[in-house]
This record gives structure tokens, C-alpha cells and sequence, in this order.
């Protein structure tokens, strides 16, 4: 889900509000009339250096998640690909600056105004009188116009994706002369600068057939630093060269080539050197600054540096636990590689040998690390169940330490571990602000207070599936002692006993292989060691009737227990809650692939702080193919994680995201991308409200109070801006963690012998 590099509009990914009424809104926060400026988090991290300081020529390999299925960014099928490559080869009439909001790209525009508002809304674009096609014609209305009637939505035989803003525009036509193109808007449209960027010569926007097919494999006219020169499908590799007709400053870099590594390849790539530039997770991350503090010298082991020194000094954001980690991981046997490490046979060694050269390799690069443009949250799906109801929701985000969990996933990656305060920005854009008064902060007794006045009290019956009363014998579902048809407090125990048990013994195992090192380290994932009754991939298979009975029954799922390793909560097992014979229990689904480590390190801490008030958890892990797919945009789950990306658009893009259901035509319910199913009448009105409106101070305002009642719905939560780890080698400066801005791809290049970055946050 992550991006390299962050587009004009970020690419939103195919990821009923339930009212209680009764429940008042709290006063809205971020609505002052005092409009402070807020700043980014994390500064961008690319090792920023003078052109000057650049050579000239080179080939940068740059490691993407995937080849492109199409390279119009207006596809269905566009991936973040299919932005880099629109990023660098076309037209884009506003770039993001370091705050994520847009600016006037010089490049192309000279300038850009709104000159009339009444009768109709008027923006007149003047053109850079040197900005041409590739093929020597120059940038015009003509193009313009034929990019507004694909993207209208008037001719269903245009196979577009969106064509939010589009739709609004009712005429385009010749200014004064050839380098001004005139807007006029049917109704009034405030993100006017979302349009046009990027932008498709007429070649390719111009009819159905053209527009459906010519830009998806190839891109015969261009207009920027670079040009695409081919896409090799086989080899895995989009390759651009360094375009002759650019008008700006000219690329530094011969050739940027796109090469699609999976996540888990992307140690071994960048120390054989396949790669220059890579985004990692932190398990590489740990590599790379064992690599940076310890060395390779012959005889060292992963744990410790030359002359048997620690390798992980006071600053070091990694514990010798990840290291030790790291080492097992390349003896591909897991935790007894170390218990084996004096009877080692010739594989091991060999195996030894093959990553001290990999630590070697990696000697050459840095990690670059910033906060990517994007937001993880918990999304809680309020169509049925427990969570149609605003007050158990909101009792679920009372339950939850935010700051907690933005400290696990972003303090051992040396990043700052600020929870996000707002659903439609991020810090340092211009509708940013702190929004989550609306709902509250942590706070137990009021969570079990509002779930109480929702009906979900302790000592409860607990019925079985087939309607029955708990047998005899059985312990009750809350405090007085009732009979419950589930797992009793006293099994529950032994459960949690068993789970921590098992911690322990594997904690063992890590002791044996160094003594000393009893901490667990951050980066591991509680989630991922399955606690007793988790789900596994068991959750892909649809097996609902296993799941109904054992909610159904009351029985303790594995995500009610803390992650190994930690303390059961206090009086965990006896806080069983229970309304009508069912016990409090939800389905809290995730993704199982070796990259959502820290998704399940989350979940597992989020399900803990939901036992202490109660609230049970179902841990189902289901493959990554199906989790969007299957389970969220389905409604397949209780509870979830997932991101969204920010946008400097949010009036027009996260709309679709927060909108009121509706039914469709066909009975269904047209849920556009808000998976949550929660929406409100009231903050669709503030929406519509903020796209129309011209005054910039406005809109903001009422962004920012519709924010506020997204909060307050308690439909998702936002937890922490996701990190933004980027490997690069050492000589490779203006590339790397771009955060919010836009990347700059003539700059991009190698240094020459001699010189030095610009200092920056870059370090390990």
C-alpha cells in the first residue's frame, strides 16, 4: 500500500451510517476562526545536494512494487507505478511541496486564477511558452479540452476510473492566444487544482478507443525530463531515458529503471547490487544498520562488531533481539541456528559466509526514513453485529491508547510516534488539525459506561447457538455467577496461562542463543505467534458457522489474550460482557503475508486494550489476496486495519470514502470506498459544502467540522501516518523518503567524487 513518492492527487486504493440518535455530538473542535499553520511530523529524507554537486549520466535502479498494467493514471488498474512513471514522462500543472500542498509547477504553468465567479467560475491557465510534446507541438487547449470529454463522465464508453472535477467543467476553450487555456465551471469547484495533472496529450484522450488502449502499454508522446523508452515485461523492468525535447533543467541521470522486487527480495537486491533505491520494511532496516555499525569483518557475528563490540550503541533504534533475528532468518532454520551454532555443518557455513557478504554489500547504503503521505486506521464495520451501534463503537475508540500504538509501530524506527488527529489531512497540510476531541481520548471507565447504557453489561446468560440456557455447572457470563453455555472464567485462565506459557518457553529459546537478552524487541510481532483459538487462514476459508458458534458460545478467542510475552490485563477473563445471550465478542480480520508484520503487532495490542473493558477479539488472519477483496470492501469483519493515502484534495478524494451509504438500484448498498458502512446525512452536507465554496478559509473550516463528525460516528479511528523506510546507496542524493512532496526526478543522480550532500536527517 505504500507509494514512491506521492502524486498531485494521491491514488485511492479499492479498499449506512447507523445512527443512535440519542447521543449528542460534543462541541466541534478545529472550527476557530484562527487558522495556524501546522508542520510535518518527519521532513523528508533524500540526501538533498546542489545540482552542481551532481554527475552527469548514470542509470538509477529503483526497486517498485510491480510493473504497471496500464500507464493512464485514469485506469482502474493504475497502480503507484503507473504514477511514478506519469510523474516523470508528462504534464503536471501543480506539484506537492514539502507540506503537501500544491504548487505551481514553473515547468509548465506560469500561472493559474480563478478571473470570474459570476455568472460561472472562470480559471485561466497561462502556459510556459517553451512546453511541448515530444513530438514538437506545443501543450495546448486542444488537449486540455479533449482530457475534460474522456473524464466527464458524459460518455459511458471511456473506460475511466474517476472523473471527480471533471464533470463540473462545462466548456474549455483558446484564451487570448495559443499559451492561455479558459475553465469554465457549470457549478463552482474549490479544488480546481486537482485537474489536469497529470496531463495526456490529445493523442491519447481524444476518442474511446485511443483512451482505452493506446496509453496502456505505452506511451508514444511525452512531456517531461524523461521519456519512456520500454517496458519489459519479462525482465520485469520499466526503463526512461532522459528526454532531448525538455525544456527545464535537463535530467542528471541517463536512465531510470523501474524494477518490480518483492518486499521479502529486496536485502538480497540491494547487496548484489540489482538495486540503487529501494522502499524496505524493518526487519531490512535492522540489516542495513547492522551493517552500518558493525561492519563485516571476518569473525564477527551478527551480534556484535569488530573486535566483538556491541553493534547496537545507545542510538541505535534496534535491540539485539532483531539482530538475532536477522541472523536466523538468513540461516534459513529459525531459532536453532544459534542453539546449533557449535555443531554447524557445512550449509550453515556456507550460509554464514553468504550473509557476512550480503553485510558487506550493504556497507554502501543508508536507510533514508520519513513518514509516508498515508494513515493507518481501525475500521470498525457498523452495517450489523455489536458495532451498528454508535455507543459501542465509540466505546471501542475510548478503550484504545493511541499514543501506545503510534509509539510500538514508529519509536523503533527512530521516527516521531504522534497519533493523527484527523481523518481528511495530515500534519502540515492546510486542512490538518486535531479533530479527535470530538470523540475523546482514552478513558476506561468511559468506555464500560457507554457500553453499559448500550445494553452490554457483566453477568449476563451467555445462550448457545441453538437458543438454549447455558448447562449446568457451566460459570455465567458476567460477575454473579450465572451458567454460561461458553468457555468458563476458570478454563479462560488456564487458556491465558497456557499462551503465556508458551511465551515463556520461546523466550527461553532466544536466551540460549545470547545470554542477557531478555528484551523484546519492537519489531516483533505479538500478533503473529498464535495464541490459542487464532483463526490462521482458516478466516479465508469462510468458515462462518465456526465463528458464530464460538461468539455465540462466549469462548475466549486468541486475540483476547495479550501478545506473548506481556501481561495478561488485569481481571481480563472476568470481564465477560454479554446483551440478549450473546457474549461481546468481534471478528477482527488481518492480513497474513510476511508484510503486515506490523498490522498483527497492532492488532495485538489493540486486542488487549479491548479486554480490559471487556470487549472480546477473534483474530482471523486471511491471505493477502483476499483480505481487501473477500472481507473488507465485502463487510466480511468486525474490525480491521488499513490505510488510506492523504490527499491535498480532501473535499473531492476522501469523499467516497466517509459518504452516507445508499441503496442501489439492485437492492444492494452502494458503499462507494467507505468500508466502514458508517456515514452521516450531515457530513455529506459539509462535504458539498467545502467543494463548492471559493473561499480557501472556508472550505478548510468546514472540512475540518466535517472531520469532526466523522470522529464523533467513531466508524474508523485513525492511528499513527505510516513510516516511510527508503534504502539508498550513499552516493545517491535527491531520492529517497520524499514524504508529502512531489519527487523531482531531473535532480535525481549520483554525486561526484568529492562532494557532499546537503546535511539532512539521513543517518543509521
Amino acid at each position: 500500500m505504500s507509494n514512491d513518492g506521492v502524486g498531485l492527487r494521491a491514488v485511492m486504493r479499492s479498499v449506512a451510517f447507523l445512527t443512535a440518535g440519542a447521543l449528542a455530538v460534543p462541541a466541534l473542535a478545529g472550527c476557530s476562526s484562527e487558522d495556524t499553520a501546522s508542520k510535518p511530523l518527519a521532513e523528508q529524507d533524500i540526501a538533498p545536494a546542489a545540482r552542481d554537486q551532481v554527475a552527469d549520466g548514470g542509470t538509477l535502479h529503483w526497486a517498485v512494487d510491480a510493473l504497471p498494467e496500464t500507464l493512464n493514471t485514469f485506469q482502474a488498474d493504475a497502480n503507484a507505478t503507473t504514477t511514478t512513471v506519469a510523474q516523470a514522462v508528462l504534464p503536471s500543472m501543480y506539484r506537492l511541496d514539502a507540506n503537501g500542498r500544491p504548487q505551481v509547477n514553473p515547468d509548465y504553468l506560469e500561472s493559474a486564477k480563478v478571473v470570474e465567479t459570476e455568472p460561472k467560475q472562470v480559471v485561466l491557465y497561462k502556459l510556459n511558452q517553451q512546453a511541448v510534446w515530444s513530438d514538437g507541438r506545443e501543450i495546448g487547449a486542444a488537449d486540455f479540452a479533449a482530457q475534460w470529454r474522456a473524464l466527464s463522465g458524459k460518455d459511458s464508453a471511456y473506460w475511466t476510473a474517476r472523473n471527480a472535477g471533471y464533470e463540473r467543467i462545462e466548456k474549455i476553450e483558446r484564451g487570448a492566444n495559443d499559451l492561455e487555456v479558459r475553465v469554465t465551471f457549470a457549478r463552482p469547484y474549490a479544488d480546481w487544482r486537482s485537474l489536469f495533472s497529470p496531463l495526456y496529450p490529445k493523442d491519447v484522450m481524444g476518442t474511446p478507443d485511443s483512451f482505452n488502449d493506446s496509453a496502456r502499454k505505452k506511451l508514444k508522446v511525452t512531456a517531461g525530463p524523461f521519456r519512456l523508452k520500454k517496458v519489459d515485461r519479462k525482465d520485469g523492468e520499466v526503463t526512461l531515458a532522459r528526454s532531448e525535447r525538455w525544456w527545464g533543467h535537463p535530467a542528471k541521470l541517463d536512465e531510470i529503471v523501474l524494477t518490480a522486487v518483492p518486499r521479502d527480495e529486496r536485502t538480497g537486491a540491494l547487496a548484489a547490487g540489482d538495486v540503487d533505491l529501494a522502499e524496505i520494511d524493518p526487519e531490512s532496516l535492522g540489516r542495513i544498520t547492522l551493517a552500518a555499525r558493525a561492519g563485516a569483518k571476518t569473525g564477527s557475528t551478527p551480534l556484535a562488531g569488530p573486535g566483538g563490540l556491541s553493534a547496537h550503541g545507545s542510538g541505535s533504534n534496534l535491540g539485539a533481539a532483531a539482530a538475532l533475528r536477522s541472523w536466523a532468518v538468513a540461516h534459513e532454520d529459525g531459532e536453532e541456528a544459534a542453539d546449533d551454532e557449535a555443531g554447524a555443518g557445512k550449509k550453515k557455513r556456507e550460509a554464514a559466509l553468504a550473509y557476512e557478504r550480503q553485510q558487506t554489500a550493504l556497507k554502501g547504503f543508508e536507510v533514508r526514513r520519513s513518514l509516508e503521505p498515508a494513515y493507518t486506521q481501525l475500521a470498525l464495520n457498523g452495517a450489523s453485529g455489536p458495532l451498528a451501534d454508535e455507543r459501542v463503537r465509540r466505546a471501542v475508540a475510548r478503550a484504545l491508547d493511541r499514543k501506545a500504538l503510534a509509539k510500538a509501530v514508529l519509536t523503533p524506527l527512530g521516527l516521531p510516534a504522534e497519533p493523527v488527529g484527523s481523518h481528511l489531512a495530515l500534519s502540515g497540510q492546510d486542512a490538518y488539525a486535531d479533530n479527535s476531541g470530538a470523540l475523546g481520548g482514552q478513558d476506561t471507565e468511559g468506555a464500560e459506561a457507554l457500553l453499559a447504557d448500550a445494553g452490554w453489561v457483566h453477568g449476563g446468560p451467555v445462550k448457545k447457538e441453538n437458543g438454549e440456557k447455558a448447562d449446568k455447572g457451566e460459570k455465567a457470563a458476567g460477575a454473579e455467577g450465572e451458567k454460561s453455555g461458553g468457555t468458563s472464567e476458570k478454563e479462560s485462565e488456564k487458556k491465558s496461562e497456557k499462551s503465556r506459557e508458551k511465551s515463556d518457553k520461546e523466550s527461553k529459546k532466544s536466551e540460549k542463543s545470547k545470554k542477557g537478552s531478555r528484551e523484546k524487541s519492537d519489531n516483533e510481532d505479538p500478533a503473529d505467534e498464535d495464541s490459542a483459538d487464532s483463526e490462521d487462514d482458516k478466516g479465508d476459508k469462510g468458515d462462518d458457522k465456526q465463528y458464530a458458534n464460538k461468539l455465540a458460545q462466549g469462548g475466549a478467542p486468541a486475540g483476547a489474550y495479550a501478545p506473548k510475552g506481556t501481561p495478561a490485563p488485569a481481571a481480563a477473563a472476568t470481564k465477560v460482557l454479554a446483551k440478549n445471550g450473546k457474549a461481546l465478542a468481534l471478528r477482527f480480520v488481518l492480513p497474513s503475508g510476511p508484510g503486515s508484520e506490523t498490522l498483527r503487532t497492532v492488532a495485538g495490542r489493540i486486542s488487549s486494550m479491548l479486554a480490559k473493558v471487556g470487549i472480546r477479539t477473534e483474530i482471523s488472519k486471511v491471505s493477502d489476496e483476499s483480505y481487501f477483496k473477500d472481507h473488507i470492501a465485502s463487510g466480511q469483519y468486525d474490525l480491521a486495519l488499513y490505510s488510506w493515502p492523504a490527499s491535498a484534495f480532501p473535499a473531492t478524494d476522501a469523499r467516497p470514502i466517509f459518504a452516507k451509504p445508499v441503496p442501489a438500484a439492485d437492492g444492494s448498498l452502494n458503499v462507494e470506498q467507505n468500508y466502514t458502512r458508517v456515514g452521516t446525512d450531515q457530513v455529506d452536507q459539509l462535504f458539498d459544502q467545502a467543494v463548492t465554496t471559493l473561499d480557501a478559509s472556508e472550505s478548510r473550516s468546514l472540512i475540518r467540522k466535517a472531520d469532526s463528525r466523522i470522529w464523533a460516528a467513531a466508524g474508523s479511528i485513525p492511528l499513527y501516518q505510516r513510516p516511510q523506510l527508503t534504502a539508498a546507496r550513499k552516493n545517491l542524493v535527491n531520492a529517497g523518503a520524499f514524504g508529502f512532496q512531489t519527487p523531482v526526478y531531473e535532480d535525481m543522480g549520483f554525486l561526484k567524487k568529492g562532494a557532499k550532500p546537503a546535511s539532512g536527517p539521513s543517518g543509521n
